[in-house]
């Protein structure tokens, strides 16, 4: 899952940056509102956690802009006024949905998880490819009933690659998928992340190489 996270109060976007990071979430983070649409023009995110009062770019513009886009991207809009009428506000621009600051991180986990499951095409609760399943929700994955003790990256490659079966991802995707900004296009990052995540799942062996196009998972 790749998010924005759009907040002017450096402190405040770089705690929040981390903590979907650590949620296994690709985060990038910017600090006004040219940047932020610096970055929706060049990248797809499922979310944009957005701030309302930005300097640049004012938060409603940029919510503006995604709806007449026609963006599939949802906007989750951060604000410290929390008055009824300041939500109908924000909604009525286009927002998915509306936090009032101060809030819970875990409230602010689950509202961005429950916004990219409607920016993407609907999967079940629990994504399966012969032994081996995985619950996003949960966090967790198994195979033949013995739990996999997978780093946050490989559960994510694990996740993304589930979530497309049959379906080939080049290394291309897979590193804007669970990467983020900070990924170096050039890195081996993908492959060395797929080296540990395929000895983790053990034989037989079900994520496919495929020559000059990228990973599939399958039985082979």
């Amino acid at each position: 899952m790749r998010v924005l996270v759009v907040e002017d109060f450096e402190v405040l976007a770089r705690s929040i940056g981390t903590g979907l990071r650590r949620e296994g979430m690709a985060v990038d983070v910017v600090l006004d509102g040219t940047a932020a649409l610096d970055r929706l023009a060049v990248t797809r995110y499922e979310v944009v956690i957005l701030d309302r009062d930005l300097p640049g770019v004012h938060g409603d513009e940029i919510c503006r802009q995604l709806v007449n886009d026609r963006s599939d991207t949802r906007v989750l809009m951060l604000t410290a006024a929390d008055t009824i009428e300041d939500r109908v506000d924000g909604l009525s621009l286009g927002a998915d949905d509306y936090l009032p600051k101060p809030f819970a991180f875990a409230e602010l986990v689950a509202r961005v998880r429950a916004l990219a499951r409607r920016a993407t095409p609907p999967l079940p609760p629990t994504l399966t490819c012969g032994d081996i399943t995985l619950d996003p929700a949960r966090r967790v994955a198994f195979r033949a009933g013995r739990r996999l003790e997978l780093s946050t990256k490989e559960f994510a490659l694990l996740e993304c690659l589930l979530g497309s079966p049959g379906l080939v991802l080049s290394a291309e995707e897979l590193l804007e998928r669970v990467w983020d900004e900070a990924a170096d296009p050039f890195t081996s990052a993908v492959k060395h992340t797929m080296h540990r995540l395929r000895a983790k799942l053990g034989d037989p062996p079900v994520i496919q190489t495929i020559r000059a196009g990228g990973y599939r998972i399958g039985e082979s």
